[in-house]
Order: structure tokens, then C-alpha cells, then sequence
């Protein structure tokens, strides 16, 4: 992808919980490429380094983090190890907008590189021409999804949720939503704050979304499986994210 592809979505790491082998974290690169901005959503184990293979990241924009499950921010803490001794930052200090907990986790000083901001339900941010809003999500800890607008088109993350979030809380106009499906129906548990791959086409049906693309799979899950699954409870073509797949608005 590039210039002029308008919004892109390029995935750094997808797996759920856990790296599986050869894999990362949640990790997604979000690009406007008019005006050459930047924003990574979500920084789990895996997705530094391969955030460096498609940009800057002393050029980053804004970093956001969803929860304080180290499977979708443990990287901003080798961002923060490089922008202080390898790297020369570009400008002021980048924006992290994250949830509550991480901050305290990270036990690191963080003047001079990242301007910290804690979110909330219903919160907005601006990144660049991208508006973001934040949703409070099913998932344990204070979790929040993410929209992303911006020339017209609409970006969904679902981040981690249980079934009792709705995709629609981000909208129904959205043209890609990336949405967690960590596991096939036989394993549904409306305690454990995720999704199967069922759940998800069900809430992207009722969220009339466009696109559907799952990620956060178990790497024990066939993806096939959980791909038909989507398909069915969907009612459409359903795609999954892979480590430097690429997705446009």
C-alpha cells in the first residue's frame, strides 16, 4: 500500500493471549496517507519490530492502548528503550492514549518521549485527521474499543470483548471492523470477556458493517474453522488478519 490509498490498516501481530510460534501480539498499524499520519493501535509482545519494518516510529503520531493485558502493550516499553538511547525522536512528544493500569505498569519515566493521556467510556481524541472515540468493552480489566474516522471512511477495533459489548456502540456506518474472535462456538464462555468466531459475525451482522475481518485467534484454533463460523453467523465473506496483511478503507 501506498500513498494515496487513503486509510490503510497494516497488521503487525494478531494472535490471541499469546504469541503463538512465529507470531506477535495485537499490534495494527493505522496510516493517513495524505498527511503522512501515523497511529499504532495496540503494542503487544512482537509488534515493535515489526512496526519498524513499514515506518518510523520516531514519526508516530499517537499510540493507543486498549487494556492493561500485557498480549496488547508490553512493546511501548522497548518504543520507550529505543526513543531514549537508539533512537532521535522527530517532534514533541508522542501521545499515548490508554487505558487505566498501564501507566503504573510500565514504572518507567516517560518525560520527554510520550505525552500520557488516560481514557475513558465515551472519550474523544484526535489523531492527525483521524477522530477517534472509545468504548467501553466485555473484557475484565477497563478495556476500550476503537473507532476511527476519517476522509469519509470509518474504522472499527473491537479490542477484547466478551458478547455482552455490541459493535454497534462504535456505529453502524463502519466500513472495516476488526473484530476479536479468540475461539470457535464449542468453546464460548460469556465469562472469559471474548469472542468466537460466531459471536463476532453475529455482532458485525447487527452492526451492518461492510467488512469483517477477525483477529486475536488462539493459535490451538484452526482458522478455517473459526472463518466458516464468522461466515455463517455474518452472512458474507468474512477475512482474517495475518502479520503484515494490509486492509484499506
Amino acid at each position: 500500500m501506498t500513498a494515496g490509498a487513503g486509510v490503510t490498516l497494516t497488521v503487525l501481530g494478531c494472535d490471541g493471549s499469546h504469541p503463538g510460534p512465529g507470531g506477535a501480539g495485537s499490534g495494527y498499524l493505522v496510516r493517513h496517507w495524505a498527511s503522512a499520519t501515523a497511529l499504532w493501535l495496540d503494542a503487544g509482545p512482537g509488534t515493535f519490530a515489526a512496526l519498524q519494518q513499514y515506518t518510523d516510529p520516531t514519526r508516530l503520531a499517537a499510540v493507543v492502548l486498549t487494556h492493561c493485558h500485557r498480549d496488547h502493550w508490553s512493546d511501548v516499553a522497548d518504543f520507550l528503550v529505543a526513543a531514549r538511547w537508539t533512537m532521535t525522536m522527530a517532534g514533541p512528544p508522542v501521545p499515548v492514549y490508554a487505558a487505566p493500569g498501564i501507566r503504573q505498569e510500565l514504572g518507567v519515566d516517560l518525560e520527554g518521549i510520550v505525552a500520557w493521556h488516560e481514557v475513558g467510556d465515551g472519550d474523544d481524541a484526535r489523531v492527525g485527521p483521524m477522530a477517534l472515540r472509545f468504548s467501553r468493552t466485555d473484557h475484565p480489566p477497563e478495556t476500550f474499543a476503537v473507532r476511527v474516522e476519517a476522509d469519509g471512511g470509518v474504522l472499527g477495533y473491537s479490542a477484547d470483548s466478551g458478547p455482552r459489548w455490541p459493535l454497534t456502540a462504535l456505529g453502524t456506518d463502519l466500513d472495516l471492523v476488526l473484530c476479536e474472535a479468540t475461539y470457535t462456538a464449542a468453546h464460548e464462555n460469556d465469562e472469559a470477556g471474548h469472542m468466537s468466531g460466531r459471536q463476532a459475525g453475529r455482532a458485525a451482522r447487527e452492526a451492518r458493517c461492510r467488512r469483517l475481518v477477525l483477529t486475536h485467534r488462539w493459535a490451538k484454533i484452526p482458522a478455517d474453522v473459526l472463518r466458516r463460523e464468522a461466515e455463517e453467523a455474518f452472512g458474507g465473506p468474512v477475512e482474517q488478519a495475518e502479520p503484515g496483511r494490509g486492509f484499506s478503507l
